[in-house]
């Protein structure tokens, strides 16, 4: 049994769920977008409240969707009890997850990069359970490349790491990915706005896991 003590932050799971409620519309299109086309057996890391459960399609057989913060899982498991596919969700925690080798067709990155505490090895877990030839779906706000707006972000990090659940705005994600052995297929960088937040520089795309 995984300890997950670390993971719990029930002041910023409630002001999430408040935010993503405002927010969901905004990300609606980016959620189908990232989703669609998938098949087969799929794991959602860092599934938050379940915002991306509906628009999974009907080619997904299962999703099982990993949350570690235990407010955040509940509001996952009762959005999982309308998704128009089967979804199962669990506790567990994006640096080490309890599955085994090469178990899931595709995972699914979705605002969680940002936050765990070393991409690398969150990567590294990604690539050992997904099998060969299986697909990353990502969609992450990353580190602008306006020298200006990036160097703002890195000099807010530190507050903004504190006050918003670890997440750190100035991460070069897209390079995380290839560096983690993963072939970046398609990425779209775009500059996003959700209610609440300032605007940020996105990306979305698709990686390979290779033969």
């Amino acid at each position: 049994m995984q300890d997950l003590s670390q993971f719990q932050d029930p002041r910023f799971a409630r002001m999430y769920e408040r935010m993503t409620a405002r927010a969901d519309p905004a990300t609606t299109d980016l959620r189908i977008r990232l989703l669609a086309g998938l098949r087969g057996r799929v794991l959602e890391v860092g599934a938050g409240n379940g915002l991306n459960f509906p628009h999974y399609p009907a080619g997904v057989t299962e999703v099982v969707a990993v949350e570690p913060e235990h407010l955040l899982r509940a509001a996952a498991e009762r959005a999982a009890a309308t998704a128009p596919v089967p979804v199962v969700v669990v506790p567990g925690h994006a640096g080490s997850l309890p599955f085994d080798a090469d178990s899931f067709d595709a995972v699914v990155l979705s605002l969680v990069l940002c936050s765990v505490p070393d991409q690398r090895v969150t990567l590294a877990e990604v690539r050992r359970v997904l099998r060969s030839g299986g697909e990353l779906r990502f969609f992450e706000h990353v580190r602008s490349p306006s020298p200006v707006r990036g160097l703002l972000q890195d000099l807010i990090t530190p507050l903004w790491r504190r006050l918003a659940g670890g997440c750190r705005p100035n991460r070069e994600t897209a390079a995380a990915i290839e560096a983690g052995g993963l072939v970046v297929e398609e990425h779209q960088r775009f500059v996003h706005h959700l209610p609440g937040s300032p605007r940020l520089t996105h990306i979305l795309g698709r990686a390979r896991n290779p033969a």
